[in-house]
């Protein structure tokens, strides 16, 4: 029963990361089902939440053509904010970071749910923009990514609002490099995991397994479905989980 309710699981959150970034909303609390403690429940997810980054990036790469360049500026950003938060995950009481979540992931849902207006996507290369709004960016995907690889919780929501507002105009593409990026982190934080953490490797097989049927899925729909339906969607499904967060972290 164990096997199928992980499997069941990954696919439902494979799916919901590769669209919307909220894979750990299924994931997690299936492993604390499945009698795995928190701590032990986190490092393993974390692990199998790898093959979710890789059916998702598989899944997008019509929309990752042309990103190449700025994605591989940023990798390096996203590769040591995934070990910060590792080690974070591993050497600090949880507290601090479940406190600042709820208020978080609110803020990043209104961010998509707020009308852009129409406006060019802009070159990730465009030589114009200012150095400091570079050094901005890079920063705030960096502590985007420390939460994703610290728990990672709707940090696909956090990250894809900064996307679509710091100049995607396609909510598609936006959420291909939403997907690579988080799998960049996670991969790095699931190596130190794997090396010095608890992982149940019995439980990863399965709840991987779902997670790459359902991320390889994830992108097709964001393709074909309709922006703005999904856009709101997303939205309202990052408000719905902030106000159930903020219900178990402030209740």
């Amino acid at each position: 029963m164990n096997w199928a309710l992980l499997f069941a699981a990954g696919v439902v959150g494979g799916l919901t990361g590769s669209i919307a970034g909220l894979a750990s909303v299924a994931t997690y609390p299936a492993l604390l089902v499945a009698g795995l403690p928190p701590v032990t429940a986190n490092v393993t997810n974390t692990v199998a939440l790898v093959f979710n980054g890789v059916g998702s990036v598989l899944g997008s790469r019509p929309e990752l053509r042309g990103q190449g360049p700025w994605l591989m500026r940023i990798t390096p950003v996203a590769a040591l904010a995934g070990a910060v938060g590792a080690v974070l995950l591993l050497s600090t009481p949880p507290e601090g970071f479940e406190r600042l979540v709820p208020v978080l992931l609110g803020l990043a849902s209104l961010a998509i749910l707020l009308p852009r207006g129409d406006k060019p996507e802009q070159s990730r290369a465009d030589g114009r923009r200012r150095a400091g709004r570079v050094i901005l960016e890079a920063a705030a995907i960096f502590l985007i990514a420390i939460y994703g690889g610290y728990f990672g919780a709707a940090a696909g929501v956090l990250l894809l609002a900064l996307l679509l507002r710091i100049g995607y105009a396609s909510l598609a593409r936006a959420n291909a490099s939403k997907n690579f990026l988080l799998g960049v982190a996670n991969l790095v934080a699931a190596v130190v995991f794997a090396l010095v953490a608890p992982v149940q490797w019995w439980a990863v097989v399965p709840l991987g397994l779902g997670c790459l049927i359902g991320s390889r899925l994830g992108p097709v729909v964001v393709r074909h479905a309709p922006a703005e339906p999904l856009r709101v969607l997303i939205g309202v499904a990052g408000l719905a989980v902030a106000v159930k967060l903020a219900f178990d972290t402030y209740g």
